[in-house]
This record gives C-alpha cells, sequence and structure tokens, in this order.
C-alpha cells in the first residue's frame, strides 16, 4: 500500500522499496531483450526529472509527446508526472493541423519529438506557438531542421538531456523524492485527447488521483492473478490509454515490460521475449486469425481435414466444460491430441509463454476469442475509455464470457439511462474536458460520466456492450439495428476485413465491405489474377464477389430479418489510419458514408 494521498509518483516509490532488483523495464537490441532493475528505472526517471526542473519545468507545466511507443517515452513520461508537471501524449501518425491544435489547445510549453519526420509535421504549424520554451528530439535531428527553429526556443536531444540530468542530481539528490511527497491528488497528471470520430479532439483531464486509482483498481481485481513473474510486451501507442496503462502496470504487478522494435517487427519480437501477457486491440487479434486462416486455406488436404477435425474435437471439449461438465476421458483424450497435432503449433507463434491476452479498445468476435482458446490463448475482454482511464470492466481471470467485457474493478460502479446509456461513476474518472465545460456538463451529471456506450448486464453480472449510442441504426420502418454486432459477426468470416452497416432511416440495411488481399492470396489462380494484382482487382473480380455474397449469407443466417443485410459493395482500398480509422482503429462512419456516398445511393435505387 501507499503512504499518504494517491499520486502516481507515491506508486512509484512503493514499487521501487518494495523490489528494487527485479527487472521493471526491458527492450530489445541486437535481437536481444535487455533489462534493467527498479532501482535502476528509477535512476532513468530521477535523472530526466532532474532535467526538466534544470530546464524550466514548473508545477502544472504541459509536455506533449508526438513519438512512437519506445522505452523513451516511457521514462519522459514516468519523469514529468513524477515531478508534478502535465504529460499531452499526441499520436504519431497525427498530421502537422491535429499537432498545431493539440499544441495549443493543452498550453503546452515543452514538445518532445521522436526524429526528423516527426519534426516536419511540426515547422509549417509552430510559428503562433506562444507558450513554446523548449524542443527535445529522442534522436539527432538534421542540421537542415535545427536551423529553421533554433532562434525560436531551446532545443536539447534526449542524450543531451540526460548528461544535464545527470550532472545537476550531484547537486540536487532529492529533487524527485521531494516532488513525490509534495505531490498533490488533485494535480493534472496527463490530459489526453480522444481520437474521437467526428469533430474536433476534446482533451480529457485525468488527476494524479484518478491515474493512481486506476492502478489500484486494476491490482484489487486481479491481486495473485498476475505475478512479478510476468513478462509483458508493450506495442501499443502510449498516446493511447490503454497503451498508457499498459506502460504502467509494473508499478502495480512488479512485472518486466519490455518494449517491442516496432509494430512492423511484431512477429519476431514475440519469439524474441517470450511475453507471459500482451495487451492489444481487436484489430491486432483479427488479422492474426485472417493469417491463421489463410495459412489453413494453403494446406493440403490432410492438413485442411487435420484442421478441422481437431476445431471441432476441441468446439466439444469446451462446451462440456462451459456447461459445467466434465468432459469423458475419451473426449480429454482427443482433446489432447487435437493440441498437440494443431493447436500447440498456434500456441507456439506466441513464445510458448502466453497466460493471457487482454484486449480493449472495441469489441472482439466471440468466434475469434473462442477460436484462441482452443489453443490454450486465453482473451481477458475488458471496456474501458480515455474518459474512465483506461480499464472500467474486465473478464476475471477465473471465468471469461467471450461476447462480454467482463465484471466492473476496483471501486467503479454502473448505472444505465432510460434508453440503455452506460453510466459510469468512479474516483478513476477524468475531471473535465479542458476548456470545454460545455462538454464537460454533458458528459458529467451529478457525478455519473455517460458513455454514449449503450450496454446491459447479464444475470452473472457480465457487462455486454451492445454499440455506440450515435452509431445506433433506426430504419424507416421504425425497426432499432446495432450496426457494431452485425459488423463484429462479419469479421469472423474469412475473407471480410472490415464491414459499415448502412441504413439509417432507410428501408433495408445495405454494408461496405473492406477486404485485404493477404486473405485470398491461396485462391489467386483460382480467381483469375496475378500474384501482383491490386486491391481494385480484387473488389472488381466477379468470383470474389460471390465468395464474400456467400460469407453474407452466412452472416445473415445467424440474424433476424430486419437485421440481414440484402445489398453489399466492395471497398478498392484498406481502412487505414491515412483513411477511414482513428489512430485507435475505430471507423470513421462519417467519412466512409460521405467517401462512398455515390455508392450507397446506388445500393438503394
Amino acid at each position: 500500500m501507499i503512504q499518504g494521498p494517491r499520486t502516481l509518483g507515491r506508486i512509484f516509490k512503493a514499487r521501487i522499496d518494495k523490489t528494487p532488483d527485479r527487472y521493471a523495464i526491458g527492450w530489445i537490441e541486437n535481437n536481444e531483450v535487455r533489462n534493467i532493475s527498479f532501482i535502476e528505472y528509477k535512476k532513468n526517471v530521477e535523472v530526466l526529472a532532474t532535467a526538466f526542473h534544470k530546464i524550466g519545468l514548473n508545477v502544472g507545466d504541459k509536455v506533449a509527446i508526438l513519438a512512437q511507443t519506445c522505452k523513451e517515452w516511457h521514462f519522459l513520461d514516468m519523469a514529468v508526472m513524477c515531478s508534478r508537471g502535465c504529460v499531452v501524449p499526441i499520436y504519431p501518425s497525427y498530421l502537422g493541423q491535429d499537432i498545431d491544435y493539440i499544441f495549443k489547445h493543452s498550453d503546452s510549453s515543452i514538445l518532445i519529438v521522436e526524429n526528423d519526420k516527426q519534426m516536419e509535421k511540426v515547422l509549417p504549424v509552430m510559428k503562433d506557438w506562444v507558450n513554446l520554451k523548449v524542443i527535445i528530439s529522442l534522436t539527432d535531428l538534421s542540421e537542415e531542421l535545427l536551423k529553421k527553429f533554433r532562434n525560436v526556443c531551446s532545443f536539447y536531444t534526449y542524450k543531451e538531456l540526460v548528461r544535464l540530468g545527470t550532472e545537476d542530481l550531484k547537486l540536487n539528490p532529492d529533487l524527485l523524492d521531494n516532488f513525490i511527497q509534495n505531490q498533490l491528488p488533485e494535480e493534472y497528471a496527463s490530459i489526453i485527447y480522444t481520437s474521437g470520430t467526428t469533430g474536433e479532439p476534446k482533451g480529457a483531464v485525468v488527476t494524479q488521483h484518478a491515474l493512481a486509482t486506476m492502478l489500484l483498481n486494476l491490482e484489487k481485481t486481479v491481486k495473485g492473478g498476475f505475478t512479478q513473474n510476468d513478462v509483458s510486451l508493450v506495442f501499443l501507442p502510449l498516446s493511447h490509454v490503454l497503451g498508457r496503462a499498459d506502460s504502467m502496470l509494473p508499478l502495480i504487478f512488479g512485472w518486466q515490460s519490455v518494449y517491442a522494435e516496432s509494430l512492423e517487427k511484431l512477429v519476431d519480437d514475440i519469439q524474441i521475449v517470450k511475453p507471459t501477457v500482451m495487451i492489444a486491440v481487436p484489430r491486432i487479434f483479427e488479422k492474426i486469425y485472417a493469417k491463421i486462416m489463410a495459412q489453413v486455406n494453403e494446406g493440403n488436404p490432410i492438413e485442411k481435414q487435420a484442421f478441422k477435425w481437431a476445431t471441432h474435437i476441441a468446439e466439444k471439449y469446451f462446451q462440456k466444460i462451459d456447461s459445467d461438465l466434465s468432459p469423458s476421458a475419451t473426449e480429454l483424450l482427443e482433446f489432447k491430441i487435437a493440441q498437440k497435432l494443431v493447436f500447440s503449433k498456434i500456441y507456439a507463434r506466441f513464445g510458448g509463454r502466453i497466460r493471457y491476452f487482454v484486449s480493449g479498445g472495441a469489441p472482439l468476435s466471440p468466434v475469434i476469442i473462442q477460436f484462441l482458446r482452443y489453443a490454450n490463448l486465453t482473451i481477458l475482454e475488458g471496456y474501458g475509455l480515455t474518459e474512465t482511464v483506461a480499464p472500467c470492466c474486465l473478464n476475471p481471470l477465473s471465468k471469461q464470457v467471450p461476447g462480454s467485457v467482463g465484471r466492473p474493478i476496483g471501486d467503479v460502479q454502473f448505472s444505465f439511462g432510460s434508453d440503455g446509456e452506460i453510466l459510469i461513476k468512479s474516483e478513476a474518472l477524468f475531471k473535465e474536458y479542458y476548456k470545454n465545460p460545455q462538454a464537460t456538463q454533458e458528459a458529467i451529471k451529478d457525478g455519473w460520466f455517460h458513455t454514449g456506450d449503450i450496454g446491459e448486464f447479464t444475470p452473472e453480472g457480465y457487462l455486454k456492450i451492445t454499440d455506440r449510442k450515435k452509431d445506433i441504426i433506426k430504419t424507416s420502418g421504425g425497426k432499432i439495428i446495432a450496426p457494431q454486432k452485425l459488423e463484429n459477426m462479419a469479421k469472423s468470416q474469412p475473407h471480410i476485413s472490415q464491414m459499415v452497416v448502412i441504413g439509417d432511416q432507410r428501408k433495408f440495411l445495405t454494408a461496405l465491405i473492406g477486404i485485404e488481399k493477404e486473405r485470398f492470396l491461396d485462391i489467386l489462380d483460382e480467381l483469375g489474377l496475378p500474384s501482383d494484382c491490386s486491391l481494385e482487382d480484387l473488389a472488381d473480380n466477379d468470383k470474389v464477389k460471390e465468395i464474400i455474397e456467400k460469407e453474407i449469407e452466412v452472416l445473415n443466417q445467424d440474424l433476424a430479418q430486419f437485421e440481414t443485410i440484402k445489398k453489399f459493395r466492395i471497398l478498392p482500398e484498406e481502412f487505414t489510419v491515412d483513411n477511414f480509422l482513428t489512430p485507435s482503429l475505430k471507423i470513421k462512419r462519417k467519412v466512409v458514408s460521405a467517401h462512398y456516398s455515390v455508392i450507397i445511393e446506388a445500393m438503394y435505387q
């Protein structure tokens, strides 16, 4: 337990005191994991906190970070928050206008950039940044870029900042401890801007108390389930609230967090690190599932038959388990054979040590959860938002319910509006939207945060999310439809990557279908397409249309008549953060609908 008011700094100090010599942070270098202990972790944070003090960071000052996930990002994050500053994360995928808005709106005075690429986006928009005092770069910037802003503000590289802090720490050895001792729970720890699907992003103010409460809620909920021997692989954007929470979990569980080299090298990084815990968003699991299915389809007839048999055996086995029945000796033997022949190979892809996956940020298809379960890969699906400082619900380690996001954690309370909207009350709640009192008043009423999500509890106390309130479709016939339910079901089909359901104020539902080339590689010859064909070639191919049509028919079999998809169009481009996805990989429905309005209207003519 921490001593004194709830703040991140006190949690940090308590962990260092408890397990100073255990591994805390790791990273990959020359295809090997390098580690530092908790006491060395503290030294890194202490040096940077001292440097920030030296360059003029005052209590409450805002520091914006524009960089990909790495250990340096986390060290800087902890240093600012533990020395009573406020961190403003910016997605590294954001363009100049978004960076400009967040930096100015947040009143930031220090900017941390990763490299030349990020600085090139900043230069054209920083002319009227009146609060800008310092720019820090994680890497050396080119002389050409330096010349363009050297007279505007002070500049340090990460290495220079470390040298500065190391020298000053000799004169102020107790500086960080004093900051932590004097830290107040109501101080701003971070302003996290939502990557909303519509409108300007809103800055959710997270206090020290809220951040600390979130961590303590998690510790209480899974006490004993995660241990100091666990190893987590961190790869989500630290600008996203889930990735940020992931980076802080060593403080409560005492485990080691290893930072992946990059998302592009994730498959290799998994084999190097061999993690026991991985936190990800549904899109990662969807891609994993799609790749496995594609490889199965590419296999020879014997391999395909073995996979089909193993899946059938696993399905029967878990039906018994989920019904609280004991499988027979024959069923148990068959399941062990299926595991050895088929599913053990899937498990090995993740390093051979995985105990738990954690999924959050959006709904994940129960089909995918169940399939990975066959391979002894347990997914704990959870629920949270930027405003709830990440997790407020999590499936228990003892019993998971696919299709649910679990049970409330810690002090989190739930209620529901008359329309089924989920309302949340907790001490781990954001304080307000920065400089936006109207949005704050609309979101928080009588202490309850109105999430904008529709949901319900099962009789066993598990929360199920139906949809986003603003995304609910009402047909011209008055039928109410939750599009996310249909879209998540569709993503478990072999060749459908994304689906956007259309139908508000229309007579029937239609869909825009997103596909990925890798799902068709094994049948390109049958389609009459060359190996270098484009996505547009696939979208226009009649045989591809037949394949998708059959998969839509399969989907429709499990839907009420008014929920069925009557028409569809295959889109000639993949959904990415550069077009139709937010940085947190949610669909920008209005953008998609506007961009493909002609195609949509054609389906209703």
